[in-house]
């Protein structure tokens, strides 16, 4: 046996099993050192505690991290740093175990403080374990089975061995050496870029399924609130939010898919600010948000703003959309405008609507947050244009599954043989009275029975289309012996319960299944459902994903949610596989793409009649022109607005996202790149509009609606000739160096210019930096592309053409130029979040 292998035979060395090896206030009785019991003495973490109280630098090497064993730890790692001592952390992913949100709540709690690799090498297994200290006069080390995770620093069976570079400094310095060589050699920093991309791949493996089966069965405590703290997809999103707010945002919006735990994340984000708003629009939302915050929070008194409650003198205020949003409340005589620091919208993609605007618009805030389970214009609603498409955090249905945040879903798309094709759709809906002549039939009742026995279930949802439809399922389940009930607003029928009392029973076994009307869609958790029955056609993509995601809630001995979807030929019944899947609909992939071809999560179920399937093509082969389709989104959204003309903001905030799609794929039928011509074609022009069409300012406005806009730079010159709607006819250097300066500091414009290092410093620039800038890009390139309507004139940076003179005060011309500048910036900041370029 030659040296090197007699060291390695020394290293083989096995602590003692049970004794007692280290008391609080003693020194180590003994090199060895054992884990595993009910003694915390013999906890590693006791061991490694002490260690790193005392020493000056620390190296740790695992092979996999884990979120419950970094927040044991952390108490201790940050004392050490305070104090000054250097910590660098090597780690892999063996089997795929360390959590994102391990690596994330080092960052986000210790910064930059602690150093922190990810170890990179495909070809050759990493699972060493070792935790190493240096002190002024010697060093020790602790080698053995414990990674970093709670039961493996506690009551899990680990057998690790500590000694001193005294003991057996050759040993030792094998050891360190080693270390010191992954470090550098075979490992990345973990930076934000590294955690972003592992985190965006990250699935939890089916290992750690059974290791959270161990932790659930560790003791909780003595039975009282427990401390909360963030945990999972909440720390990567605080990080986000804290590294946003670093950059300069003033706001964000988070979307991340029901069961995340979206208002505990807001009260975590919220704590740093003194005065905070949450505005939902149900009162039930605000109550449970009100119980968070106050398990977050709890020094902070807590007030209401609703129809009962009037308080405006607490630090933390509740307030429902109804009753803060009138004109009567948004003034200084109940809010100060500068009164509230942080603001939450729940349930964001409301915020379209005209009382969230007002409070957002009224409100001088140092931040505001947005929270939605809606991923981007599902609904044909543009939210993320509220915050600049600032979304520094999202993580879908499919990845919050993959991720092991939610339970998987078996889905059943049951065929219910109902024809909608000759019922009347009205502001995208199909009307109540006709559901009830469709829906609520016996042959269907039978069908839902009969397949709620098949695949069984404790505690079930059914969503249902009105009160006529709960009270009759209700009743049918009722005569077969199964314990249901029916909840609506204003219940009074013959199985009617009020919602809080049929929770509890549900909860408690004495009832099986809830019938609802629109009670359930949005801020109620139960998460021991077990099953969740569509029973009315669901027409909107938002409500479909939020009755899924009342049921994926984990709990304890959960493995799967059952979906049953009984389903028909209404408008939207092809949109289900696209939904489940994560995968953005269209006509072109619905007739194409096979079942098999769906990405759906991992472990989850999807199964669809044959006679589905076969309706889905015929459906998606509809023949329409893109023409006809976008005409039809056109004539859709105006009757949504009460028959307004739609401007180009309008299109762009309430189109479905797939004819949104189709019009920047078809240049030519796109309305964004000719829209008073598009609006000219359908004889929607006003008296007005159709003088402009008469003179140069029509030509003007097209070019204005097509100029190359590749980054931001135009935008804040074309507000310097829009002028809040006086238009200028020339621009000076102090018109040019107040728009740019305006326009970089506010919200996310700065993005551009701190990508690119000529430009990185630009809040510093002075008036001839910004002005020198301005014509070298955006001016220079305005005169190339402007077909002469840009020009050189003496005293102005760049002027318009003459003829234009008397065409800039019409009140059409205006208003088109304004929302032309608008929807292109809002265009561009939805291109660049979607190529990812958030910074």
């Amino acid at each position: 046996m030659d040296e090197h292998d007699s060291r390695k035979e020394k290293l083989y060395l096995i602590g003692r099993s049970s004794n007692n090896l280290w008391t609080e206030g003693s020194e180590y009785k003994a090199r060895g050192v054992s884990m595993g019991g009910d003694i915390p003495a013999n906890h590693l973490l006791t061991y490694l505690e002490k260690s790193i109280k005392s020493a000056d630098s620390i190296d740790i090497i695992v092979s996999f991290l884990m979120e419950s064993g970094v927040r044991l730890l952390l108490p201790a790692l940050k004392n050490a740093l305070d104090r000054g001592a250097a910590i660098r952390l090597l780690t892999g992913n063996y089997l795929g175990i360390t959590q994102p949100s391990a690596l994330t709540l080092l960052k986000y709690e210790l910064e930059d403080r602690v150093c922190v690799h990810l170890y990179q090498e495909k070809n050759r297994s990493f699972h060493p374990k070792a935790y190493i200290f240096h002190y002024a006069d010697n060093s020790e080390i602790y080698v053995g089975s414990s990674n970093i995770s709670r039961s493996a620093l506690t009551k899990g069976i680990e057998w690790n061995y500590r000694f001193s570079e005294k003991d057996d400094e050759q040993s030792y310095h094998l050891f360190f050496e080693e270390f010191e060589d992954l470090f550098y050699n075979h490992s990345v920093e973990v930076t934000d870029k590294v955690l972003k991309d592992y985190a965006k791949n990250w699935k939890r493996p089916a290992l750690q399924k059974d290791m959270e089966r161990y932790q659930e069965k560790l003791p909780a405590g003595d039975g009282r609130l427990a401390p909360v703290f963030p945990r999972g997809a909440q720390i990567d999103a605080l990080y986000a939010l804290k590294k946003s707010r670093e950059e300069g945002d003033r706001k964000a919006l988070i979307h991340a898919a029901t069961g995340i735990g979206k208002t505990y994340l807001a009260a975590f984000d919220s704590i740093e600010y003194k005065k905070v708003l949450f505005v939902a629009h149900r009162e039930e939302i605000l109550k449970q948000a009100a119980e968070s915050f106050k398990r977050v929070r709890p020094q902070d008194e807590q007030g209401f703003f609703n129809g009962n409650l009037k308080q405006t003198d607490k630090p933390v205020i509740f307030a429902s959309v109804g009753c803060l949003g009138k004109d009567e409340y948004l003034c200084e005589k109940y809010f100060p405008q500068d009164y509230f620091d942080y603001i939450v919208i729940d349930e964001f993609h409301h915020a379209v609507n005209d009382g969230y605007r007002k409070i957002i618009r009224y409100f001088q805030y140092r931040f505001l947050l947005g929270l939605t389970a809606t991923p981007n214009r599902m609904d044909g609603r543009n939210i993320y244009e509220i915050c600049d498409y600032n979304v520094p955090f999202e993580i879908t249905l499919k990845d919050a599954i993959n991720k092991g945040m939610l339970v998987p879903f078996h889905y059943y798309g049951i065929y219910d043989g109902v024809d909608y094709s000759g019922l009347p759709v009205v502001r995208g809906k199909y009307l109540q009275k006709d559901l009830d002549i469709k829906l609520i039939v016996k042959e269907r009742c039978d069908l839902i029975y009969k397949n709620y026995r098949k695949y069984g279930s404790q505690r079930a949802l059914g969503f249902c289309c009105s009160r006529a439809h709960a009270e009759r399922m209700a009743e049918e389940f009722c005569a077969r012996n199964v314990p249901a009930c029916a909840v609506y607003s204003d219940a009074d029928g013959n199985f009617s319960e009020d919602r809080t009392a049929a929770i509890e029973k549900l909860e408690k076994g004495e009832l099986k299944v809830i019938f609802s009307v629109d009670m359930f869609n949005e801020g109620v958790d139960i998460p021991s459902l077990d099953m969740v029955m569509f029973l009315r056609p669901t027409e909107s993509p938002v409500v479909f994903l939020q009755q899924l995601g009342r049921g994926l809630r984990k709990e304890a001995g959960k493995e799967y949610l059952t979906v049953l979807d009984f389903m028909g030929n209404y408008e939207k019944a092809g949109n289900a596989p696209f939904l489940l899947s994560g995968e953005p609909y269209s006509r072109e992939a619905a007739e194409r793409k096979e079942q098999k071809d769906f990405g759906f999560p991992l472990d989850c179920v999807v199964d669809f009649d044959m006679r589905l399937i076969d309706l889905f093509k015929e459906m998606a082969a509809r023949k329409e022109t893109k023409k006809e389709r976008i005409r039809g989104e056109y004539f859709r959204i105006k009757e949504f607005l009460g028959g307004k003309v739609p401007a180009r903001m309008d299109l762009f905030t309430y189109m479905e996202e797939e004819i949104y799609q189709l019009c920047l794929k078809n240049s030519k039928e796109n309305p964004f790149n000719h829209y008073l011509d598009f609006l000219k074609e359908l004889k929607e022009l006003t008296d007005d509009e159709r003088r402009l069409s008469q003179g140069p300012g029509w030509e003007f406005l097209h070019i204005v609606e097509t100029t190359s806009m590749s980054k931001s730079y135009k935008m804040p010159i074309l507000l310097a000739f829009y002028n809040d709607g006086e238009i200028k006819m020339g621009i000076t250097e102090e018109d040019v160096y107040q728009s740019c300066k305006a326009f970089y500091e506010k919200d996310q414009n700065w993005r551009d210019m701190e990508k690119d290092k000529n430009t990185r410093d630009f809040r510093s620039w002075d008036k001839k930096r910004y002005v020198s800038e301005a014509r070298k890009n955006p001016v220079h390139f305005l005169k190339e592309s402007g077909s002469g309507f840009f020009v050189e004139r003496e005293g102005f940076v760049l002027a318009l053409r003459d003829d234009l003179k008397d065409v800039v005060t019409e009140p059409a011309f205006v208003q088109h130029m304004k929302d032309i500048i608008d929807y292109r910036t809002m265009n561009y900041y939805k291109q660049r979040y979607e190529k990812g370029e958030q910074g």
